[in-house]
């Protein structure tokens, strides 16, 4: 098969994909849920970029101390193991 033949078989597949979900309404829910969700978007107060930054330095900081914490501990717990066996 050559590659138009390819092209008009994915076509008409997609083409029947599309009136099936659209004769069973799928497609409708799709757009309504868009909708929704787009208005829903509209209602949402976004950060300012200083807010954006000041929490981005908070999240990073949170990060490195936490992950800090994990080496401590288990730097200690791999000691005890070792000082137990």
């Amino acid at each position: 098969m050559n590659d138009l033949t390819k092209t008009l078989i994915w076509v008409a597949v997609a083409g029947i994909a599309f009136a099936v979900l659209w004769h069973r309404g799928y497609l409708a829910r799709f757009t309504r849920y868009v909708q929704q969700t787009r208005e829903e978007l509209r209602k949402c107060t976004w950060p300012t970029w200083n807010e954006l930054k000041g929490s981005t330095v908070v999240v990073t900081i949170s990060i490195g101390l936490l992950g800090l914490f994990t080496v401590v501990v288990d730097f200690f717990f791999t000691l005890m193991v070792r000082w137990i066996t």
